[in-house]
Parts: structure tokens; sequence; C-alpha cells
């Protein structure tokens, strides 16, 4: 499994997870929020930036048809239409948003969602491409996408395996030679016991690639969890105010919880480390505080060494416990006092044969 490279930055298991702060609608309408979005994820710590970029007459149609509309669920009742009306950042808002990413010193990029909204994105330089879940089936769309040459990251949300192997197929039949996965539950919000993570490590095995996992939970529980399952990227929903009434606000973290995300993700990433049955630098001043052998009985030059002579003890001094039976028996060489560290000088004959 390779490395892939976003804005220069590594991205894989040897890396510390590339966590996405997903703008999605949370704008609510003002572009001033989602200015003020971009700047606090940066300020989170969050790696990237990701917007949306579609309209509503090219992700559906104006239709009152019942197909159209929406039932359950967050958005019961609602049109398509109506609801990506409200929902999609405007075009000419992204390169103001492109723009200040890079002024504040974050990546930013987006999900397009047909071939227009590649080619504005290529005229601004995107350095990435996101295939939402929903268009994951789309393969005249990822194979466009790939085409550019830029790394691309494909959520897999609602596909089986098939699904997603032919996505892969697209997006290297298109030209993408930097992809990566993600493992998606398209609920929002979605409960924790749908994710079923062990399904990361299965899809690391059997699709070869960077994987990593868009989380709808409401906490970020199952995201930090994910990193240690083989998770190098996660994606989340990021708003200035969950209570802020737009689509996707619910269900979104607040500034201290993607902080939050960030730092735990990179710790739950530190703390898995490698194989490593030796002493850590940080037990290395506890090493005193180990069993070994004392005398607890003044003894002269000669003198036998019985069972009630010595003791296994705090501080780690002295002979290791495990050579409490070797000891027995011997002689000490010179007098000890009670309370004296069990040494190899102090023994006759020792080590023994």
């Amino acid at each position: 499994m390779n490395c892939i490279q976003i804005a220069g930055r590594l991205i894989g298991p040897d890396q510390p997870p590339y966590v996405i702060a997903e703008l999605s609608a949370n704008h609510n309408g003002r572009i001033e929020t989602a200015l003020q979005i971009v700047e606090e994820a940066k300020r989170a710590g969050a790696d990237a930036v990701k917007l949306q970029t579609y309209k509503p007459d090219t992700i559906t149609l104006d239709s009152d048809g019942e197909e159209f509309r929406i039932k359950g669920g967050l958005w019961d009742g609602r049109r398509l239409y109506d609801l990506y009306e409200e929902a999609h950042m405007p075009w000419d808002w992204h390169k103001f948003l492109f723009d200040h990413a890079r002024k504040v010193g974050t990546t930013i990029f987006s999900s397009p969602f047909d071939s227009t909204a590649i080619d504005l994105l290529e005229d601004l330089n995107a350095p990435a491409y996101k295939i939402a879940s929903f268009e994951a089936v789309d393969l005249p769309l990822i194979k466009y996408a790939a085409g550019t040459g830029k790394p691309m990251i494909i959520s897999t949300g609602m596909a089986d395996a098939d699904e997603i192997q032919e996505a892969i197929d697209a997006a290297r039949e298109g030209g993408c030679r930097e992809l990566a996965i993600l493992h998606c539950v398209s609920g929002y919000p979605a409960p924790a016991d749908d994710y079923n993570l062990h399904t990361i490590g299965d899809m690391i095995d059997r699709f070869g690639l960077v994987t990593g996992l868009s989380d709808h939970t409401l906490d970020n529980t199952t995201a930090i969890t994910s990193v240690a399952l083989g998770a190098s990227i996660i994606e989340k929903h990021f708003t200035l105010d969950r209570g802020g009434g737009g689509p996707d606000d619910s269900f979104s973290l607040e500034p201290a919880e993607m902080a939050a995300l960030c730092a735990g993700a990179k710790t739950a990433w530190q703390a898995l480390g490698k194989v490593d049955y030796g002493r850590k630098s940080s037990e290395q001043g506890n090493v005193k505080f180990r069993r070994s052998l004392y005398f607890i009985r003044d003894l002269k030059a000669g003198d036998v060494i019985t069972r009630d002579c010595i003791r296994s003890v705090r501080p780690g001094f002295g002979l290791a416990p495990k050579n409490l039976e070797a000891v027995l028996g011997r002689k000490v060489t010179r007098d000890v006092r009670s309370s004296t560290a069990v040494l190899p000088e102090l023994i006759d004959s020792w080590p023994p044969r």
C-alpha cells in the first residue's frame, strides 16, 4: 500500500491521520460564515477543508414528483431541488474560499458532482478531488476527475465490494495514480453500531489502497477508534454552531470538538507505534523500583544464606528475584548488614556453573 500526497502532505499508514473538515452546507447562505469555517478548521488542526461543488440543476431535477421528495430522516418531506438550492455552495464563492484558504495556510479541495464542477475546480487549481458516496456509482464522473491527474479520494457509503472495485477500476482507467478510499455509512447522523469498523482492515487487504473513514456519528469515538484499525484519513462535517439551523449543522462538529478530534487521532496513531518489547524511555527512571533480592538479616563472612536471610522487595538494585533459589545455600563473601542489596560480589562462587 503506497502513500498518496495532497498539496505536499504525505498520507498513509506511516503518517499521522489526515483530517478533513467538511464544510458542506454549513455556510448557511453566508460567505462570511464559510470563510470563518476555513479559519476555524485551520485553528483546530485540520489538514484540509473540503467543499461540495454543485448546483441544484446539476445534481437533480426541478420536479414535484414523489420520487424527488425525501421521505423520512433529517430532511423528511423536502423536495431534493429545494434542499440542494439551500445547501449548495454558490460557484462564485469558490475563488474567494480557495484564496482565503491559501492565505491562512490550509489545503482546500472539493467534491465535484458533475464535469462542469471539475472544470471550475481545475481553473482554481484544486490539489485533489473527493468523490461523494452517492456518486461512487457514477463511473463517468470518476473517470473525468481521474483525467485531471490529481489525487482522488472516493467515499464508499452504500457501495458493496463489487461497486467499490468498479469505482477503483474507473479511477485507474481514467488515469488516477494516487487513490484513497473511505469507509462510510451514508446516514445523517449514523449510529456507531452501523459502522462495523473492522471493515477498514478488510478494505486495506482487499483493495490495497490508502483507506480512511468518513464519519457521520455525533462524537469522535468512532473516528479515533478507526485509526487503531488502519484509517489514514478522517473526514468529519464541521460547523461553527451545531444549533445554526442549516441542513448539515446538527450532525457536524463544532471547533472545540474538531480540535479534540485532530489531537486524539494523532495521539491514537502515535500510540500504535510498532511491535516493541524493549524498555521504553519513559520507563527508564522506574527500573529501580522493580523487585530484587535484599538481605534482611546481618550476616558474617562465611555465613550460609538461608531463606530467612533474604527477601524479594523493592527497590531493584539487587539480583533479580529469579536468582533466589540459586542464592540459597551459598555463603556470603564478607560481612553484610540487613537492608543490603544482594549483589554478585557478595555471593561465594557466583555465578553458578
